[in-house]
């Protein structure tokens, strides 16, 4: 049974999307950084803007996939109907414009530059890759990088001393500790060693609590749930009062992106690996947020017609008609739920790029929290 088998991988879909490599290779690398109060929880960066166009392992996931397919009814899925596309890249792009407006204003204003520090034990090609284009999308947009690169074989205190050298400095308004570290390391205490007030990925447990309790607001909101929200809400889908589905719990996208539905005043259920009939409880949801990391799990056949949908998986198939040999497919079979769904989107394309984005949107509301600009 489908539910029984479950995978809860949401981590692995985009919350970070490093280039993507084949299933049998080791997952791509996390970033995991800090806290800062949103401005809103359930509100777009800018004020009301205009709505944009409605544009046990590998046996387990191997089972639950060959489940699915067998699940999907032809006869739900509607030959005549076609979502409207929701467009990540064009949201991200008007996100990362706004930032940039916002930093040059502050510093004319205050003379302060937003900056953002990484630190890379290793040298893992993906995680450099990374670490790259995290650089290019802040110097895009007038942040001032810092990068500490320390060799694999270094002390976990040496990664603590730099933490807490970018803690102290004030030029500094967010730190990442690039994932995954080294096994010799504890990832748990290099975490924790980050400033609540600079954590801009939002995972600190402290963050994490206040995000779960009524009247609290987080230093900062896990970017990409941040990202899914900020995608429903540009493209004017109401939340209050709706019923939504959450497919997976992970700590990165699966648990947050339910808190800030609940925050949103919809009602919220989680399908994860202990869930009985999935599909039936997918069927409920206007809104289903998708990060479990299976490919095309969710069939035409789990979802209401006119349900808003956002696939955070980005998950490697083969394909010998593409030039790497494999092509990018998320959580949800596209083809079957386009024509059922009102709204989706696409993999890639769809909450791929506003990972990065929110990330820059966090820096900059550290910056501006610390120098108390509004």
């Amino acid at each position: 049974m489908a539910s029984s088998i479950l995978s809860d991988c949401s981590s692995c879909a985009t919350s970070r999307l490093p280039p993507l490599r084949r299933a049998r290779h080791p997952p791509p690398p996390r970033f995991r950084p800090s806290p800062a109060p949103a401005p809103s929880l359930t509100r777009p960066l800018s004020a009301s803007p205009a709505p944009l166009p409605l544009l046990p392992r590998a046996r387990r996931m191997a089972a639950l996939s060959a489940a699915a397919a067998s699940s999907a009814d032809p006869a739900t899925v509607l030959a005549d109907a076609s979502a409207k596309i929701i467009d990540g890249k064009l949201v991200a792009k008007q996100i990362r414009d706004e930032v940039g407006v916002e930093i040059a204003r502050m510093k004319e204003a205050t003379g302060v530059v937003p900056g953002l520090a990484v630190i890379l034990v290793g040298s893992r090609k993906d995680s450099q890759t990374y670490v790259r284009n995290k650089k290019k999308a802040c110097e895009a947009v007038g942040i001032k990088s810092y990068e500490v690169n320390l060799p694999e074989d270094c002390s976990e205190y040496e990664v603590i001393k730099n933490i807490a050298t970018f803690n102290e400095d004030p030029s500094v308004h967010g730190i990442l500790v690039q994932l995954p570290l080294p096994r010799h390391m504890n990832d748990e205490n290099i975490l924790n060693a980050v400033s609540i007030e600079k954590d801009v990925d939002g995972f600190h447990p402290l963050n994490i609590g206040r995000l779960a309790m009524q009247g609290r607001d987080p230093f900062f909101v896990p970017c990409t749930p941040k990202g899914c929200m900020e995608l429903l809400h540009r493209y004017g889908f109401e939340i209050k009062g709706k019923r939504a589905v959450v497919i997976g719990r992970s700590n990165i996208v699966g648990m947050p992106a339910a808190l800030l539905l609940q925050k949103a005043n919809a009602t919220v259920s989680i399908v994860h690996s202990q869930t009985k009939n999935p599909e039936e409880i997918t069927r409920q949801a206007d809104i289903i947020i998708a990060a479990v990391g299976v490919a095309n799990l969710v069939r035409g056949s789990w979802i209401k017609p006119g349900a808003a949908i956002i696939d955070v998986g980005i998950n490697p198939v083969d394909d010998p008609s593409s030039p790497r040999g494999y092509r990018l497919v998320g959580d949800v079979c596209y083809e079957e739920a386009s024509k059922v769904a009102g709204v989706i989107t696409p993999v890639p394309g769809g909450v791929g790029p506003m990972t990065i984005a929110m990330l820059l949107s966090n820096t900059l509301e550290s910056a501006k929290r610390i120098h108390n600009f509004k």
